[in-house]
């Protein structure tokens, strides 16, 4: 198929064993294949494909290894129930009251499920230069970070590293190295800097190794990156985080008006 306004074909320079995973990992996300539906059987993927055996099955061992699909020799493969989770970014900034958990651990968990949160760092740091642009630092100019992991069943879910202006979190706990009850949206509040605004920038990207290692990702698939910024009165930026999640498991969903109030690009 040749695309519009191009000259010649594209070419899809993958393996076929990786194409054929990947048509298959789309009607899986897509839901044309519901957990539990059978996959087609090897013969008709060798058909649809023009593929080997040794080819399909490379193709099925990727999906196996992500935890989409299941099966043994000899049986059909069936669609996991993966736990595809929609995540809705408006539902964890808002404040909780006092001796509530962080409202990520609430809105993430379903019917048997649980949330938790792994502290991984904290202290003074020099972020990545958009993270530094978006809190107005000058060159070189530090911040304080709080990197955790949060877990859906003690799988790795989201990495976030936050950052906050040294003039905002010093003497407070967001310099601790210990969970902060109701979350850092509750805190910032507390100090006199309630979040306002919010605003996301999601792209897909290829996983870090220190990303790759603690979400425990199955393979080289993409993950999704959100900068989100919060201001608060005066248009002050108070924090800005980077969160990462396998983006083979994980969608976005964001719920808006035309014509609604936002920030100006």
């Amino acid at each position: 198929m040749t695309v519009p306004g191009h000259d010649v074909e594209p070419v899809d320079r993958r393996s076929l064993h990786e194409r054929i995973a990947a048509d298959l990992r789309e009607e899986i996300m897509s839901g044309d294949l519901p957990p539990g539906a059978s996959l087609p059987s090897t013969a008709q993927l060798k058909e649809r494909f023009a593929a080997s055996n040794a080819t399909v099955q490379k193709a099925l061992q990727l999906l196996k290894g992500e935890r989409l699909v299941v099966g043994r020799p000899g049986a059909s493969v069936t669609v996991r129930d993966h736990r595809q989770r929609t995540i809705r970014p408006a539902s964890s900034m808002a404040p909780v009251a006092e001796g509530e958990p962080y409202r990520w651990l609430t809105e993430a968990v379903g019917p048997g499920t649980r949330a938790h949160s792994t502290l991984v760092d904290v202290g003074e740091a020099a972020p990545p230069a958009d993270v530094a642009a978006a809190l107005g630092l000058p060159q070189g100019g530090t911040a304080i970070l709080r990197r955790q992991v949060l877990s859906i069943d003690d799988e790795p879910a989201e990495l976030v590293s936050s950052y906050y202006p040294l003039d905002i979190a010093a003497g407070t706990a967001i310099t601790e190295r210990r969970r902060i009850p109701g979350g850092t949206p509750t805190l910032l509040a507390a100090l006199g800097y309630p979040p306002g605004l919010s605003v996301d920038r999601v792209s897909a990207r290829v996983a870090t190794q220190e990303q790759y290692g603690l979400l425990r990702l199955p393979g080289d698939l993409p993950v999704l990156r959100t900068l989100r910024v919060v201001f608060s009165d005066q248009d002050r930026p108070i924090e800005a985080t980077v969160m990462v999640k396998a983006g083979h498991l994980y969608e976005v969903q964001y719920e808006f008006t035309p014509g609604g109030p936002g920030r100006p690009a």
